[in-house]
């Protein structure tokens, strides 16, 4: 068992929070906001139905001081 720690994006646009992967049985462990339990997917349904969030912002540090 691996953990992680990662965001993708479900096949609705839901965002999920993956936690661990476990290699002998193919599955991905994640979490859903406002859901109790951990939830899963074989690692092939995972691949086709989820999409990996990107950091598409800049850092703090990189926006000028004098910008509004």
């Amino acid at each position: 068992m691996a953990e992680v720690d990662r965001r993708f994006r479900d096949h609705r646009g839901i965002p999920v929070h993956v936690v661990r992967w476990e290699p002998q049985t193919r599955r991905v462990i994640y979490l859903r906001e406002g859901y109790d339990h951990e939830c899963f997917n074989p690692l092939e349904q995972f691949q086709r139905k989820f999409t990996e969030l990107k950091d598409d912002h800049e850092p703090v540090d990189a926006i000028p001081a004098d910008s509004d």
